[in-house]
């Protein structure tokens, strides 16, 4: 998302921080309506159309939201909707996009108030390793595979009685409305979302071994010096990296394994 875009994502996530923050507001109820309109909006191309439209008002189009969504969604919603439509968008799918970020935003905020968002954070990650890691579980929530209850279902067996109600939710959304992604790169949009709010940058680290708590706290030390934030790790444990680390913060990879220090030494030999 860019420009104009960006600029009108950033202003609804100010409006639902400040109504979340105000503490009167169903965080749980604003999630469950969001990404319904989210869904609303991903299967009909001429209402994202006819919402992003430059030619029309953004009075026109917020009343268009009101016809729609009046007997659907919360006051709260609509009103979040509402100041949606007004802004600009550079392309329709957009406001798609914008839509799921605030529902995710709504979510994590129920598991903040709950003191849940480091749990959630964590338990979204290592179910988004595992559905990478299993190919029969990754097909079955593929965007291939048909059936939305089906997916869900499955979900509530995997994480029912095992993980915070609000990474449920989330998963759940992730699988059966992932939106032309793989379910494993939704959730790990999830994972930074929860990692965003707690204002934190996550680092994302491979290593051949479990790290120990020492090893985290030093590792967690010098990433923070080095990007001047507070760090958050996710660590993976993968044999195939045979030793060292892979660390990757946002766009910039840190890699220190065998591995690739091998692939490295390859792709200088091909050159």
């Amino acid at each position: 998302m860019r420009g104009v875009s960006r600029q009108s994502l950033a202003a609804g996530q100010e409006r639902i921080d400040a109504l979340l923050a105000g503490g009167g507001a169903d965080p749980v109820r604003i999630g469950e309506d969001l990404f319904g309109v989210t869904e609303l909006l991903d299967h009909s191309a001429g209402l994202r159309r006819a919402l992003t439209d430059p030619s029309r008002s953004g009075s026109a189009k917020a009343e268009l939201v009101q016809r729609l969504l009046n007997e659907r969604v919360a006051g709260p919603t609509l009103d979040l909707m509402g100041g949606l439509v007004r802004d600009r968008w550079a392309l329709p799918n957009d406001l798609t996009d914008a839509v799921e970020a605030l529902g995710v935003t709504a979510v994590l905020a129920a598991a903040e108030r709950s003191g849940r968002l480091d749990a959630v954070e964590d338990e979204l990650f290592r179910f988004s390793r595992t559905v990478a890691a299993d190919t029969g579980l990754r097909d079955a929530v593929s965007a291939r595979t048909a059936g939305a209850d089906r997916k869900a279902e499955l979900i509530r067996q995997l994480l029912d009685g095992k993980a915070a109600p609000e990474t449920v939710r989330l998963a759940t959304q992730a699988a059966v409305l992932p939106r032309g992604l793989r379910t494993e790169q939704v959730l790990e949009r999830y994972v930074e979302a929860a990692a965003t709010r707690r204002r934190q940058l996550v680092a994302e680290v491979v290593a051949a071994l479990p790290l120990t708590e020492a090893q985290r706290s030093r590792l967690t030390a010098q990433l923070s010096r080095i990007y001047g934030r507070d760090i958050r790790l996710n660590v993976d444990v993968d044999p195939a990296v045979i030793g060292g680390l892979r660390v990757q913060v946002g766009g910039e990879v840190l890699d220190s394994t065998v591995l690739g220090r091998l692939e490295e030494a390859r792709r200088r030999l091909a050159g």
